[in-house]
């Protein structure tokens, strides 16, 4: 034997070959485990992003923004979701609803707007019965289609509430008439829909509690902060033109009574802007909420 082959008496033998495969066996098996107990408690929405993301994987193409592909991120849900988009383009074309159901894409998801309807009884949170009606429409098209998390905002108008109000303030107010929603989707429509899809439920197609789960619902007050600020862009403009038509009179542009005729006008217009604005603030708005990895 070769002097650099000799064994050195004072060197521990090293472990043998087959502890590395059972070193990797081990290690897959704990990520395996992981893996269970973390998907053990399903969080809404998350589930689907992940199964999208195992199939794009196992197509050969993961998603790569450096090679030209998509990041795991929901697409516009009524645009990407066929069957959602037609439910509610069927729902705007009826003639009970046209002109009360908006619909626009913002970076936090997908904006319903309902507007121009009694939704509540004046200066209360109660939802009216038309309001019951509609939201039991959309309700069930944008609940049991989808499995992301619904902001539900709540709004007043700009005038105070009566001394004998439940509620100390418009911001008070505005937090309960979300909560109504949010509460009459987690248990009104989920006991009628209990009764409606009863079959589908007993024979496990439907689980009503993952998709009425509560914490998909989450009420948020706006009050009237949203008007008041829309009210103050209005007063903004109003007294830039009254500007005008004072430097109009200086100039001799404009006689004393041509001036007090077009400030009354402006006034009236300002008037029916605000009107219209506190029409336009009974609403509620629902944001599904885009949710990525």
């Amino acid at each position: 034997m070769a002097e650099g082959q000799k064994k050195c008496p004072e060197c521990k033998p090293g472990a043998p070959a087959w502890m590395s495969t059972y070193g990797d066996m081990v290690t897959l098996l704990l990520t395996f485990f992981v893996a269970m107990i973390s998907m053990s408690t399903i969080s809404p929405g998350k589930f689907q992003q992940v199964a999208t993301g195992i199939r794009f994987a196992f197509g050969g193409k993961p998603p790569s923004v450096l090679l030209g592909g998509k990041s795991i991120k929901e697409e516009p849900l009524i645009e990407a979701r066929r069957g959602i988009e037609q439910e509610i383009i069927k729902l705007m074309a009826d003639p009970k609803y046209k002109g009360k159901i908006t619909i626009k894409e913002k970076k936090e998801g997908t904006l319903i707007i309902l507007k121009n309807m009694m939704f509540f009884e004046p200066g209360r949170a109660r939802l009216t019965a038309q309001a019951k009606e509609l939201l039991t429409k959309i309700g069930v098209i944008i609940i049991e289609h989808t499995s992301n998390v619904l902001d539900i905002y709540g709004y007043t108008d700009d005038q105070p509430l009566p001394p004998t109000s439940l509620y100390p303030s418009n911001w008070h107010l505005g937090a309960a008439r979300a909560a109504s929603v949010a509460r009459f989707f987690a248990v009104e429509l989920k006991r009628r829909r209990e009764v409606e899809r009863l079959a589908d439920i007993r024979s496990g197609r439907f689980n009503i509690d993952y998709y009425y789960n509560p914490d998909r619902f989450v009420p948020i007050g706006v009050g009237d902060k949203a008007i008041k600020k829309d009210i103050e862009r209005l007063k903004a403009e109003l007294e830039v033109e009254k500007k005008l038509i004072e430097e109009q009179v200086k100039e001799g542009k404009l006689t004393y009574d041509e001036a007090v005729k077009k400030l009354t006008e402006l006034n009236n217009r300002f008037l029916k802007e605000v009107q219209k604005l506190r029409k336009d603030y009974r609403r509620i708005d629902i944001l599904i909420k885009r949710q990525t990895l």
